[in-house]
């Protein structure tokens, strides 16, 4: 299979995109990839040839500040629409950016295309638990508003993500809300809960709160695009700010330091266990074939994860199965 990668995209491009790039085809024997970006930067990375490794030059870089439609629309040659072209033209099966968020939407709604009958692509990435098993939530940050019908479709998706990406059996599907009563909520949550309860491709266990997501009431979690989000930016923030005040604490005198030098190692591994980019990138569920936002701070190791994420839902074709049902 082949996998585009925006070279250009991320706080840490090209370096460590093209790191992550390499240790991904090094790992992957049944793997293509094919950078686009500046050729001269890319190469500052790559000793010699890598077998299965192409690069395809660009001249235009979409920033983080563009305005995402705008940029798709006018940066034709850049590193990002050059990858999106690819998959649409059938140069490769899927892609992999840690650019703009909002450019990489763009061009998988404008250029990959949508499947037929999703009426809104949804953001999904795995979040961590603290059973280390993570859950699929969506959307969180495609679309600010939603719909009944959306949720459903946003359960179908991250019910068969879960299923034949993660291997999760009959995976556990729930809504957030603000509290577990199957009354509670505002209007949207009460008639999506309905159309849940009766979808016949799920398996729906009802609300769930957000205090509890990192405990893993549910496999997969579905909410609207700001809710989403929101949650997200809580998560980050809170996650950032408990490891601030760790250090903090840990290195306010000698007898603290010393004790933190004795607990370093489980300290990293807990900070480990709270990085979502460990299960990959946010999938864009929805389109015709497979589009990953990684990270836009991803080192090598993120990007390894989201392409390994990509090549997962390529192998078990995940556009098509969601077709599928949605067509049902």
């Amino acid at each position: 299979m082949k996998i585009a990668i925006d070279a250009m995209g991320g706080d840490h491009a090209p370096k460590e995109i093209v790191l992550g790039a390499l240790s991904a085809v090094k790992e992957f024997q049944d793997l293509e990839i094919i950078l686009y970006g500046v050729k001269d930067e890319i190469m500052k990375y790559i000793d010699g040839d890598v077998p299965r490794l192409e690069i395809i030059h660009s001249d235009e870089v979409i920033l983080g500040t563009d305005e995402p439609v705008r940029a798709v629309r006018r940066k034709k040659n850049s590193s990002m629409v050059m990858m999106a072209q690819a998959v649409a033209d059938g140069k490769a099966d899927a892609c992999v950016s840690a650019g703009n968020t909002g450019a990489l939407m763009a061009a998988g709604l404008f250029i990959v295309g949508r499947i037929e009958g999703i009426e809104r692509p949804a953001l999904a990435p795995t979040l961590p638990t603290l059973d280390e098993k993570g859950f699929v939530m969506l959307d969180l940050g495609a679309n600010a508003d939603a719909k009944p019908e959306h949720l459903l479709q946003y359960a179908v998706m991250g019910s068969v993500y879960a299923e034949k990406v993660r291997g999760i059996a009959n995976p556990r599907v729930g809504l957030l809300n603000i509290g577990t009563e199957e009354k509670k909520g505002n209007e949207l949550t009460k008639e999506a809960f309905k159309l849940l309860k009766a979808g016949q491709s799920i398996n729906f266990i009802g609300n769930v709160e957000s205090r509890d997501l990192l405990h893993g009431p549910a496999d997969v979690v579905v909410t609207d695009g700001f809710t989403g989000n929101m949650v997200l930016k809580t998560l980050e923030g809170t996650a950032m700010s408990v490891f601030s005040m760790l250090k903090d604490t840990l290195t306010s005198n000698l007898k603290s330091k010393i004790a933190a030098g004795l607990i370093k190692s489980d300290l990293m591994k807990l900070k480990g266990k709270m990085d979502y980019s460990e299960y990959g990138g946010a999938a864009l569920f929805g389109l015709k074939t497979p589009v990953v936002k990684a990270h836009g701070s991803s080192n090598a190791r993120a990007l390894y994860n989201a392409v390994r994420q990509t090549r997962e839902m390529v192998k078990h074709d995940v556009p098509e199965k969601i077709k599928t049902i949605i067509k049902q």
